[in-house]
């Protein structure tokens, strides 16, 4: 049964980015398994040209895919995480699958998802770090140490033991998008963390597969503050836990009595 799928892209200011994003989208080759219904951008507040190239492109992206385009666009920053979580409440598809807009990881990759899919799996996770992926450009000595001291400390912290929180390359069922992203908090550098914690938590399947992923050198994030406020960030997401925040408990009864989970 062919399976609908939209693409979610989050944008801040990307005008010298943006060629790549959409050639990228006008060449892509849907697998025969899917039906791309819907691609969407979200603007994050962009101070350069992006949503003016966003709106220009709008039909061509649309004539080459055969898919709707939407942008959705708001004035002020609100950080990556708000992004997303926007976005994912305007797909209404089977599965939704949102990377980033440099294309780190080719579009080609969707295809490994394909058989997870088919079998109904809930949240799908790009990973560069299993020893299974093609890192073709890496990251500097540096942020290659500081991502996997991240990732030490999602794992002890959240207690979610998956091998990459941050690859930006990663699909949702639709149970699994409105329950994930109806609970999330974060909208900065924790958001990777708390999505998968809250999957987690609330009973989801999630799987791990290998990609190709290829480092982009004018990244705009600063190390030291994403590195402190992720932390930061980790910690709240427990305290949000203690708290009883994210109302996990009811939505697990739900999933035991009738078993809407994957898991």
């Amino acid at each position: 049964m062919t399976k609908t799928i939209s693409f979610l892209i989050p944008v801040y200011n990307e005008e010298k980015r943006l060629i790549k994003t959409v050639t990228a989208l006008k060449n892509v080759v849907i697998p025969v398994e899917l039906k791309l219904q819907k691609i969407i951008f979200v603007n994050d507040g962009s101070k350069d040209n992006t949503l003016n190239l966003l709106i220009r492109f709008k039909n061509e992206i649309e004539t080459a895919t055969n898919a709707d385009v939407d942008i959705v666009s708001y004035p002020k920053n609100k950080g990556k995480g708000y992004a997303i979580k926007t976005g994912m409440s305007n797909s209404d598809s089977d599965y939704t699958l949102f990377f980033d807009a440099d294309m780190a990881t080719p579009l080609t990759e969707l295809s490994k998802f394909v058989p997870f899919i088919q079998d109904n799996t809930d949240v799908i996770v790009g990973t560069r770090k299993n020893g299974h992926s093609t890192v073709i450009n890496h990251q500097p000595k540096i942020r290659e140490l500081m991502g996997k001291v991240y990732t030490f400390l999602s794992q002890l912290i959240l207690n979610v033991w998956i091998t990459d929180f941050t690859c930006g390359f990663k699909a949702f069922s639709r149970l699994a998008k409105d329950e994930i992203f109806s609970r999330s908090t974060i909208n900065r550098w924790g958001y990777d963390s708390e999505i998968l914690f809250l999957a987690k938590r609330l009973g989801f399947l999630i799987v791990e597969k290998a990609v190709i992923w290829s480092d982009d050198r004018n990244t705009r994030v600063k190390l030291t503050s994403a590195v402190f406020t992720s932390f930061i960030e980790l910690i709240k997401i427990r305290i949000n836990e203690f708290a009883g925040r994210y109302n996990i408990g009811y939505f697990r009864k739900i999933v035991a009595r009738f078993g809407l989970a994957s898991s």
